[in-house]
């Protein structure tokens, strides 16, 4: 049985709850379990997914099978929406080509909240879900090359 962590940005507390009901969802009917943390916003995830790593290497806790990255980043008046975006995502594909980690990125990038409850929602594109298969297929590839 595979053990993910969920990491949510919680700076839209509505969006993320649906896109980790989706998450929560998939992993449970792909029989996984997981923990859950929160973070206050998308630029905080890659450094709480390298405490994790860093944690797990210590010892401190057990180490994922992989993880689930969720959170929304709304374009604004101003040009933060490219660098949260941005730096976010580079972060955090560095911790995934580093560590070869089995990582599902459920962050939404959008242009308004319309755009953002279409891909959160589970009636919807339901990326949450997406996020979470993607993790279990990736630990599965991990096992099947004998990194896990």
């Amino acid at each position: 049985m595979s053990h993910f962590l969920l990491i949510e940005a919680r700076f839209y507390r509505d969006l993320s709850d649906e896109l980790a009901r989706g998450a929560i969802a998939e992993l449970e009917r792909r029989g996984a379990t997981y923990d859950r943390i929160a973070v206050p916003g998308v630029l905080e995830i890659p450094g709480a997914l390298s405490m994790a790593l860093i944690a797990a290497e210590e010892g401190n806790i057990s180490s994922y099978d992989g993880f689930v990255l969720l959170g929304c980043v709304i374009r604004g008046e101003t040009s933060h929406y490219d660098i949260v975006a941005v730096e976010s995502a580079r972060a955090v594909m560095d911790l995934v080509s580093a560590y070869g980690l089995a990582l599902g990125n459920g962050v939404l990038t959008v242009e308004n909240g319309d755009q953002a409850w279409a891909r959160a929602g589970v009636e919807g594109k339901n990326k949450g879900a997406a996020a979470a298969a993607a993790a279990c297929e990736m630990a599965e590839l991990r096992e099947r090359w004998g990194l896990a």
